[in-house]
This record gives structure tokens, C-alpha cells and sequence, in this order.
């Protein structure tokens, strides 16, 4: 019986799934799955990962607890259904019996292909081989498999347990049950899940590159320091975080890793370039807060600068970053990359963006997000600024962003 047949009654509790894995990510995973009522094999290199991810989980849980949301008998199931796989060193014979194991280890494709291609070694012909990589090829990590039509993408976002999107990314070898069994049981799980295309970035990552990238460039232009970008992406934008607060609580080494992997994936096109001013950061070990500096200083004692307060100069720096999302977003349409509808939800659930970036453009005007763009270029010279053919096409049309 395959795991797609499994799930017809709806009882996904008789799966049990793997997770390997015991970080930030891989904890979150193993908690919305033993939420749902599965038994989680949670495993890691570090033989104090999986103590320490656990503890974690207990606070989480206490916090739902505390406000209601799920009653002390429900949390400490939840904590029982997850044991520890053991020791990797000697083999990975816990996830045996697994339908499904999922990975959140080094965004490294060598180790993602190795791990897969032990777990192979393990598992049952039918079981589910699943990535959370946030920008590597799922046809890469799949092609270190005998039976690559198993693997396929589940990409969770951070933290796993609050934020609902999940995108569901099959590669050219994933079998159709396979695609199929994945989003039912994400679904189940009471996720969003959205299909997506094995492209760089899937659909936030790289819609969302922009966000990070254009402000970058606005700050190495000396048209405004990080407070002033930030305040005005939340004041003016109405986004929750500015760009330089998030990519501070994502890690800038994190953050510059996938922005440099999408803009390899996509043959260096200009669009994605890194920019060197978060290079610089990488390379001297400011990360952000886990480090205790980034773009700003996050020591005892340390003050937040203030930003200027400029309504014009702010919405600027917004009309300026918003043209080059929309302009993104509507290029992954253009590119069939996921449907109009899941790129509208993947940016408000999966990062939490104030509105779907092709309805945003239909509120500015398609002609003058294009007239943004042509100025941007204009000015520049770069092909970083070109607008996507759909859009000139929606202009000329005079028709919806979202179709």
C-alpha cells in the first residue's frame, strides 16, 4: 500500500515520519507533525541536538498552554510522540519505518544527496524522501537516489509551527502519487500548501529577493541608512519587520547564502546579485542577533539609531522596493512558477508581506509600477531593472496583474 493510499481515510497518524535534522527548522517540523498526531523519529549528528530541540518544544508548548491554545495533556503528547533517533554514526536504522522522512540539515547538496542516498539503504520502497531546502535543486538531491521519483520538496518556513505556508516542490522526477501524498498530508496538518516549480528560490525565495536586495542598494547609494529603509518599509510599506531587522533575525549569513544561491541558479543574472555590503558583515561574523551585531548593534548597552523621519524620502525607498517585488512576482507568473493564487498566498503567509504583491500592483497602477522600472533602468543602465514581459504585456493589455 503507497503513502498516497495510506491517507484516503484521512488517519495520518499510521504514518510515521522521520525528521533529520535538530535545529531551528527541523524541531519546528518535528513539532507540527507530532501536533498532528504522528510519532516523529527526530534525529541529528550532535547527540545533544535532539535534547536540546526537545526542550525547546516544551517551551513552545507551554506558551500554547499558557494562552489557551491546547491543554496541558495535549502538549505532553505531543512531547512523547518524538523519540530520539540515536546514534547517525552507526546507522540509520530508526527511520525504518518511516512513510516519510524529511531533511533540514546543511544547505550543502553534497550531504543533502548523501544523506538520501543512505536513507535509501533503509527505508521501505514506498517511503517518501522529502528536502526543506529553501533554494537547492530538488532534482539535484533527488539524483543521488536509485528511485529519484520518491524525493521532493516540503519547505517549510520559520518558526515551522506558527507560520502556515509550506511549499510543495516536485522535481521533473517526482512521481504524480508522490506530488499528490505530500500535499494532502501537509494539509492535513492544517498547513497551506502551495505547488511549486524546482526553480531558484521556489516562490517566496525568490520573489521575495528584492525586499533584501533593493534596500541593500539603496543603503551602498548613501539615499538612506538602515533605521530610515526599515522604518519606511513599515511605517509607509506597512511591511512587519524592515528588511535590515529581518535579514539581522534570519542571520546575514543565512540570508546572503540563499541570495547567492539563487543568483548562481539563475546563471548570474543581475537581478539577484549579493550585495557586497552584506558580504563584508558575513565575513567579519556579524550575522545579526545570534551574534550580537549585524546591521545594528544588539549588545547590553547598545542604542538603536533613530531614523529620519521624511515622508517623502520614505516613500521613495518603498515606491522604489515595491516596483522591483511586483516586478518579481509578476515574472514568476510569466515563468509558470506557481499559479497567480499561490504566489498571492505564499507571500502573505510565508513571510507575512501587508498584501499579495500582483493584487499591490493592480492598486499602483500596472503603467506605473512599468514607468518605476523603466526610470530605475534608465538611470542605472542595469538589466537588474528590466521589467518582465507580462507586465509590458498586462500594460499594453490593459489588464490585472492577477489575471
Amino acid at each position: 500500500m503507497t503513502l498516497y493510499q495510506k491517507l484516503k481515510p484521512d488517519d495520518h497518524s499510521v504514518i510515521v515520519v522521520g525528521v533529520v535534522g535538530a535545529g531551528a527548522m527541523g524541531s519546528g517540523i518535528a513539532q507540527v507533525a507530532a501536533t498532528a498526531g504522528h510519532r516523529v523519529i527526530l534525529g541529528d549528528t550532535n547527540p545533544s541536538a535532539v535534547g536540546k530541540a526537545k526542550a525547546a518544544m516544551a517551551k513552545s508548548l507551554a506558551r500554547d498552554v499558557e494562552k489557551g491554545r491546547m491543554e496541558q495533556s495535549g502538549a505532553d503528547a505531543v512531547l512523547a510522540r518524538i523519540s530520539d533517533a540515536g546514534d547517525f554514526w552507526a546507522s540509520y536504522d530508526a527511520f525504518a519505518k518511516c512513510g516519510l522522512v524529511i531533511e533540514a540539515v546543511l544547505e550543502d547538496l553534497a550531504v543533502k544527496r548523501a544523506l538520501f542516498s543512505a536513507l535509501e539503504n533503509v527505508v521501505s520502497d514506498d517511503c517518501i524522501l522529502a528536502t526543506n531546502t529553501s533554494s537547492l535543486s530538488v532534482a539535484a538531491i533527488g539524483g543521488g537516489c536509485r528511485n529519484a521519483g520518491r524525493v521532493i520538496g516540503i519547505h517549510f518556513f520559520n518558526p515551522a509551527p506558527v507560520l502556515p505556508l509550506v511549499e510543495i516542490v516536485p522535481a521533473i522526477t517526482t512521481s504524480p502519487s508522490v506530488t499528490a501524498a505530500a500535499t494532502a498530508l501537509v494539509s492535513g496538518w492544517k498547513k497551506t500548501a502551495v505547488v511549486a516549480s524546482d526553480t531558484p528560490g521556489f516562490i517566496v525565495n525568490r520573489i521575495a529577493r528584492p525586499f533584501y536586495g533593493e534596500s541593500l542598494r539603496q543603503l551602498e547609494e548613501h539615499i538612506a541608512d538602515a533605521a530610515t529603509i526599515d522604518w519606511a518599509m513599515r511605517a509607509i510599506g506597512g511591511f512587519r519587520m524592515g528588511p535590515f531587522e529581518l535579514m539581522d533575525f534570519i542571520g546575514n549569513d543565512v540570508n546572503y547564502a540563499v541570495t547567492t544561491s539563487v543568483f548562481e541558479a539563475f546563471y548570474q543574472d543581475p537581478r539577484y546579485r549579493p550585495a557586497l555590503t552584506q558580504r563584508r558583515l558575513v565575513e567579519a561574523g556579524l550575522f545579526g542577533r545570534k551574534s550580537g551585531r549585524g546591521y545594528y548593534d544588539y549588545r547590553d548597552g547598545a542604542e538603536k539609531p533613530e531614523p529620519t523621519r521624511d515622508t517623502t524620502l520614505g516613500q521613495a525607498i518603498v515606491d522604489r522596493t515595491l516596483a522591483m517585488l511586483v516586478n518579481s512576482a509578476v515574472d514568476a507568473a510569466h515563468m509558470h512558477v506557481a499559479s497567480p493564487a499561490d504566489i498571492e498566498t505564499s507571500m502573505t503567509k510565508g513571510v507575512n508581506y501587508p498584501k499579495g504583491l500582483l493584487a499591490w500592483g493592480d492598486e499602483i497602477g500596472p503603467p506605473m509600477v512599468l514607468q518605476r522600472l523603466e526610470a530605475l533602468r534608465a538611470e542605472f543602465g542595469e538589466e537588474r531593472y528590466r521589467a518582465s514581459p507580462l507586465l509590458r504585456q498586462r500594460v499594453r493589455d490593459g489588464r490585472s496583474l492577477l489575471g
